[in-house]
């Protein structure tokens, strides 16, 4: 049984450490080669099967190597469904069952194995997977948040069984990145993703993980850190050539970045003498409430304000400062999430504007007065490939600090950020 048991956990060596044998190049290849590993040990197996008095370990060992690849595979669902009614207790059985249900799609059933399993024994890939499988059980939007809650403590435990396993550290950043979108966006939550996804790079398996990657990716992308942004998509395009995804968003996100910046140094691509009519339209009754050079701020102080323009903003938060312009394009985006926009105050320097939190069919259009108290100015500052972007923008985290044509948006513009992370099962 030593043998037999060998052989898969070489298998699982050879899967995981692949890139520590082979080159990124040769990524490609690497599914062709794990089944190749995967044919081989399966003779292996067979040719113990007579030595393997319990045969509840060996359909568990032949279930685990079937279960190798990323794809469903019925003959490893076959084996381990033996393995379990042979004998309930096997929790590696219980375990890469629920795996092979996840891939077939079955995720309650995937559910049901994990936490039967974790009903015998506590262990680190039960509460682990089950972290992976709550974020994605159907449910009311209540029912939705409770369950990602519930993913991150399990992800916790996970952790805590063995600190030095870097999938748990990585399960663990997913979790709490699903919780910081489902959540009102806790910068806690950001936080302490971007940690758990620190530790688990320390691991060489995870750190190989395209998973790690593309979903580190999401939140430097809603950090704003673009070029961290670009060059995790495009990693995990690197370590899974198979997987479109993250080469959509690597393409898409410089897509839109470039067209960002067009359209701001092209003011719109509007003409220069639409452009000074425009900006002769801009009065300061369009600063609405902030006119008065007062503003209640998120905490509920009140805030001195100075109107100043575009080209006196500083790096970073403006305190105690208001800028006014108009609108003289939308920038499209491939998702909804930020809304983006150019504006040009009434020297018509030009400045796009990125809102989060904006609900869809709420945003502002071309000719309208747009205020904006204490704007946080950002750098964004990118090289991809044969592209260079350098240029400034504006953050604004909640349209409820935005002032349109001289009026406060309401609460009903508010909407929270969604976005999808990637639970690659391993």
């Amino acid at each position: 049984m030593e043998k037999a048991k060998e052989a898969v956990d070489n298998l699982y060596s050879f899967r995981d450490h692949y890139f520590e044998k082979f080159p990124l190049e040769k990524a490609i290849d690497k599914n062709d080669d794990v089944k190749t590993e995967m044919t081989k040990t399966v003779q292996v197996l067979e040719g113990l099967k007579d030595e393997i008095t319990n045969k509840a370990i060996y359909h568990m060992l032949r279930g685990r190597a079937l279960n190798v690849l990323p794809t469903f595979d019925p003959l490893a669902e076959e084996a381990l469904s033996k393995a379990v009614k042979l004998d309930p207790k096997l929790v590696d059985a219980w375990n890469e069952l629920g795996e092979s249900y996840w891939k077939k799609g079955e995720v309650p059933a995937a559910k049901n194995c994990f936490v039967g399993a974790l009903g015998h024994v506590k262990n680190k890939v039960s509460l682990r997977n089950l972290s992976m499988v709550l974020k994605q059980l159907s449910g009311s939007p209540s029912d939705k948040l409770k369950m990602i809650e519930e993913s991150v403590e399990k992800a916790k435990d996970a952790v805590q069984l063995d600190i030095h396993d870097g999938t748990s550290w990585l399960v663990l950043g997913n979790a709490y990145l699903s919780l910081f979108f489902a959540a009102g966006q806790n910068p806690k939550s950001l936080k302490q993703s971007m940690s758990a996804y620190l530790q688990a790079e320390k691991d060489s398996v995870a750190k190989n993980n395209p998973d790690l990657h593309f979903n580190r990716s999401v939140a430097f992308k809603y950090e704003e850190d673009y070029q961290a942004a670009v060059d995790g998509f495009s990693m995990a395009s690197k370590l899974d050539p198979t997987w479109t995804e993250p080469g959509e968003h690597e393409k898409n996100l410089m897509s839109y970045l470039t067209n960002l910046r067009d359209l701001t140094e092209q003011k719109g691509k509007i003409k220069d003498k639409k452009i000074k009519a425009l900006v002769q339209t801009i009065k300061d009754v369009d600063l609405g409430p902030y006119a008065g050079g007062k503003y209640t701020g998120p905490s509920g102080k009140t805030i001195n304000l100075v109107q100043c323009k575009f080209c006196d903003l500083k790096p970073q938060l403006n305190a105690e400062k208001v800028i006014l312009g108009k609108v003289v394009c939308t920038v499209q985006s491939y998702e909804p999430v930020p809304f983006s926009f150019c504006m040009v105050d009434d020297d018509e320097q030009c400045l796009p504007v990125n809102v989060y939190n904006l609900s869809q069919g709420s945003g502002v259009k071309i000719g309208d007065s747009v205020s904006i108290p204490e704007p946080y100015l950002q750098t964004i500052k990118v090289s991809h490939k044969d592209v260079n972007l350098n240029f400034n923008s504006i953050r604004v985290n909640s349209p409820l600090v935005l002032v349109v044509n001289g009026k406060k948006l309401g609460i009903e513009k508010q909407a929270p950020s969604v976005l999808a992370v990637s639970a690659v099962s391993q």
